[in-house]
């Protein structure tokens, strides 16, 4: 469409300049005394058409041969250029495949390039009023290659040096991207050097919104976690399970294990209460922190009364007709209630009463309420319960204090051949 459009202007240039010059009678005289020349004005028209035409071209061949040293100095820059990026690229090869010493000589070619085309982006700058920023981010870049390859190497003076001449290089505001970028790269080294404190200081250094990111939490969890602390670690695993870092299944496991690793580090039910309330609702729900943090408290000496106000809803939990508790962790809470039985009061009693007469063949409910009757000093009903729950009992440790308590029944009502054959059995286990 558009040359059809050109061809209809064309013709219509031509047909004006045909009716303009067809019948263009006008002369031009021309006085050169003791001359005179008389040519038509159409040809006085063409004429000074040519002129100009001539004189353009006459311009432009000056112009030309003027640009020469212009052009020869660009025509030197380009090949450098072209040969610096050729360098900065086949370090990044290099460094892929693990070439290490090979990335390291490339990136330094690029760097020498860079040095010797300096001067003329200077100029440019200079003559433009407009600063470059690909200069400063190209140095960065390749000081970069070199201290990821002498990183691999293990020479850590030679990594020194060019992180801290990537830093320098970076330093400029438009370099900004660049500069997070290598505070990432050390913040990661010295993870690889196993320095949590180096790695928590560079992840510090970011700004706020970088500090965010997915990868900066991914390694303030793991530095965290190598600095042992354990709180900072549990944070910063909250937020990369809010931000979907991981699957649903992933992160409730590295925040239970967070969880039960701050429980395990209170070494007084003081501690153990303020880490315990420190954590989130749905974690304080989670089954297996529970009873955890209710073996610790009773392994510290603490209130088994808050212990068994902390289980209570595991057990009715445990007490569901499709409950998905395990049986390791049904073990676990029955040990934990087993070792506040003193201390149980008549709510308790009626609910371990209740549980085990509505699961006659739960041998652990059995257990567990046997061992409440001999605390309670109920004789008869204690060994009938454990009689009936010592070789159904599959835990070990279950199993074995369930015969000796029936020795110790045994030797109670002066049976000494029951207590015998019962401490055999537990020795046996």
């Amino acid at each position: 469409m558009r040359a059809a459009l050109w061809l209809l202007a064309l013709f219509g240039v031509a047909v004006a300049v045909a009716l303009f010059a067809g019948n263009n009678q006008a002369v031009v005289t021309i006085f050169w005394p003791p001359h005179r020349v008389d040519i038509s004005f159409n040809l006085m028209v063409m004429l000074l058409a040519a002129l100009f035409f001539v004189l353009y071209l006459a311009l432009r061949a000056v112009s030309a041969v003027f640009s020469l040293p212009a052009e020869a100095r660009r025509w030197r820059a380009q090949q450098k250029e072209r040969a610096m990026y050729g360098a900065l690229m086949d370090s990044l090869s290099h460094l892929l495949a693990g070439r290490y010493i090979r990335s390291t000589k490339s990136a330094q070619n690029a760097l020498a390039q860079e040095k010797s085309l300096r001067p003329l982006a200077d100029h440019y700058s200079h003559v433009t009023g407009h600063s470059s920023s690909r200069g400063g981010q190209l140095r960065a870049l390749a000081h970069l290659l070199v201290a990821e390859a002498a990183q691999s190497l293990q020479n850590k003076s030679l990594r020194d040096q060019h992180l801290h001449q990537a830093l320098k290089s970076s330093a400029p505001r438009h370099a900004q991207e660049v500069l997070e970028g290598v505070q990432f790269r050390a913040a990661r080294w010295a993870l690889d050097d196993r320095d949590a404190g180096a790695a928590l200081d560079w992840l510090a250094q970011l700004p706020q919104g970088a500090s965010r990111r997915t990868l900066a939490l991914r390694m303030k969890l793991r530095a965290s976690r190598q600095a042992r602390q354990t709180s900072q670690a549990l944070e910063t695993a909250r937020l990369l399970a809010k931000h979907r870092a991981f699957s649903q299944a992933a992160a409730q496991s590295i925040v239970r294990g967070l969880a039960l690793e701050l429980l395990n580090d209170a070494h007084d039910p003081a501690q153990l209460q303020q880490a315990w309330f420190s954590l989130d609702e749905s974690e304080r729900a989670m089954p297996e922190l529970v009873v955890h943090a209710a073996s610790r408290l009773m392994a510290l000496h603490g209130d088994p009364e808050m212990a068994r106000t902390w289980l209570l809803q595991v057990w009715d939990a445990m007490m569901q007709p499709r409950s998905e508790i395990g049986d390791n962790l049904r073990i676990k809470l029955i040990t934990v209630l087993e070792a506040g039985l003193d201390s149980l009061d008549a709510t308790w009693l009626a609910r371990i009463e209740t549980a085990q007469l509505s699961r006659p063949r739960d041998a652990n409910l059995q257990y567990l309420a046997g061992m409440a009757c001999l605390s309670r000093q109920l004789w008869g009903k204690a060994r009938q319960l454990l009689t009936q729950a010592a070789p159904a009992l599959q835990d070990v440790t279950l199993h074995r204090n369930a015969w000796r308590a029936l020795a110790l029944l045994a030797e109670q009502r002066e049976d000494a051949a029951a207590a015998a054959q019962a401490y055999k059995r537990a020795a046996q286990i």
